[in-house]
């Protein structure tokens, strides 16, 4: 098969020939119908990742149709169009066990502790327990943003964030996730804040909900005017991008008793945190990883009854041969939305 792959941290990204995937016994082969590009790829190219191991095919939001089954799968067939989610389960551990799969003690990850989605073809083991069949008329390409970004975005709100309608939600970084978070929190009856340093990114998310904008670069204290627009600091605060600078904003933008929800990668080691604040306000802070694969229902109920619509940050479909470009391209925060690959 073709794929796009790297023999070594920072080094290029190669179109070549690869062996197809082995079929697990309790897996699927999926035929990668949409590959989402998302920062968590650029992260582990850079070596941010110890699970991965060289040379690796990265791609981990993937949706597509089942080539192969293992003979040890009842739940589907070949033919079925589903999605997956990036941290796949176990089945047997005692957090998949409780329900609570994206924190998987012996997790498998496309394009992290395994090669990935980058490609025409993607083995993912565990079938019945982590494939989700896709609506039959939603397309490839916003299904695969399901599998990381919009799936991540629901749990931070909803589930780690436990927004409630009317409240007040922070989004700090308007990238494909926080913009996903913007939709789902606006979408369910809050009221959204988004900031971010570009223009074109705050209007998107102004036209996906967000009651207020604010632009990183104009102001001294985006925290104090945070809690100027939302009358005191908002309940539920993401940081979608993760760097020490937004989670700081995110925590001093908070009222009391509010909740700070980690969502992007920090890779800036040690990060200082306002931990005074932490206490005299009494805030929590939560991290969130993925989506339970038990909760991919709820999400796509408010997908299908139209309340939202994860094809709204598709801005544009890239080929397999313009990976390269495109994931490099990422390090400039230039792009608004998401791309995804569609040709292979």
């Amino acid at each position: 098969m073709r794929a796009a792959i790297y023999h070594r941290f920072g080094g290029p990204i190669l179109i070549e020939e690869v062996p197809d995937p082995t079929l697990p016994s309790d897996g699927v082969v999926i035929r990668v119908g949409a590959s989402g590009l998302c920062r968590s790829d650029l992260h582990g190219w850079d070596g941010h990742d110890p699970s991965i191991r060289l040379p690796h095919v990265p791609g981990h939001e993937l949706a597509g149709t089942i080539e192969a089954i293992g003979p040890e799968v009842v739940g589907f067939g070949t033919g079925d169009r589903v999605t997956v989610p990036f941290a796949v389960g176990c089945g047997v551990c005692d957090r998949c066990r409780s329900g609570n799969q994206q924190i998987c003690d012996d997790d498998f990850q496309p394009g992290f502790t395994a090669w990935g989605s980058f490609a025409e073809l993607v083995a993912i083991p565990h079938a019945d327990q982590n494939l989700v069949r896709l609506p039959p008329a939603m397309g490839f390409a916003p299904a695969a943003v399901l599998g990381c970004r919009f799936a991540t975005a629901y749990r931070a709100v909803v589930k780690q964030g436990r927004a409630q309608a009317g409240q007040w939600v922070a989004v700090h970084g308007c990238g494909g996730l926080g913009l996903s978070a913007v939709m789902i929190a606006a979408a369910l009856g809050m009221r959204v804040v988004a900031i971010d340093i570009r223009d074109a990114a705050l209007r998107q998310a102004q036209d996906l909900g967000a009651v207020a904008a604010i632009d990183a670069t104009s102001t001294g204290d985006i925290p104090g005017l945070g809690r100027e627009i939302t009358g005191g600091g908002a309940s539920i605060s993401l940081d979608s991008l993760g760097s020490a600078t937004t989670a700081s904003n995110s925590i001093l933008g908070l009222c009391k008793h509010g909740r700070h929800v980690q969502v992007g990668l920090l890779t800036e080691a040690p990060t200082p945190l306002p931990m005074d604040v932490v206490v005299s306000r009494e805030l929590e802070i939560v991290g969130s990883h993925g989506l339970a694969v038990g909760d991919y229902p709820e999400l796509l109920s408010l997908i299908e009854t139209g309340r939202v619509d994860p094809g709204l940050l598709v801005q544009r479909e890239v080929s397999l041969d313009e990976v390269p470009e495109a994931l490099g391209a990422m390090r400039g925060f230039s792009g608004i939305g998401v791309a995804v690959v569609t040709r292979f």
